[in-house]
C-alpha cells in the first residue's frame, strides 16, 4: 500500500476554533464555502486549506493510503462514495504535484 505523507518541510497547524465553527455551521445546514481551517507555511507563503482539504492533510501521516483516507472521510460526510473518491484523488494529485505530499518510502 502506498501511504501518503506530508512534506516535513511544511510548517502547519489546525485552526481549531475556526474548524469547530465551520463544522457547527455545516451541521446547521449553512453554506461553509472555502473557509480555511488548516494553515500551511511554505517558503514564506501562507496557504489555507478548507475543511475537507484540512482533514485530508491531517490524515496524510504516513500510515494511510488513499483508500483509507476515503473510508475515514466517508464516515464524516454524507456524500456519494464515488464523488468523495474523485474529490480526494484530485486534491491528493494536486498536492503530490506541488511536492506538498509524497509517499512513505519505508518498507513494512
Amino acid at each position: 500500500m502506498k501511504r501518503l505523507q506530508r512534506n516535513p518541510d511544511i510548517v502547519w497547524r489546525v485552526e481549531k476554533r475556526r474548524q469547530q465553527a465551520v463544522i457547527d455551521r455545516l451541521e446547521a445546514g449553512e453554506e461553509i464555502g472555502d473557509e480555511g481551517t488548516v494553515i500551511l507555511l511554505l517558503s514564506g507563503m501562507m496557504h489555507q486549506l478548507n475543511l475537507l482539504g484540512g482533514m485530508i492533510w491531517t490524515l496524510c501521516d504516513g500510515r494511510r493510503g488513499i483508500e483509507q483516507l476515503v473510508g475515514e472521510l466517508q464516515a464524516e460526510f454524507d456524500v456519494d462514495a464515488k464523488t468523495l473518491q474523485a474529490d480526494v484523488q484530485e486534491f491528493i494529485d494536486d498536492l503530490l504535484e506541488r511536492g506538498w505530499l509524497g509517499y512513505d518510502q519505508s518498507t513494512d
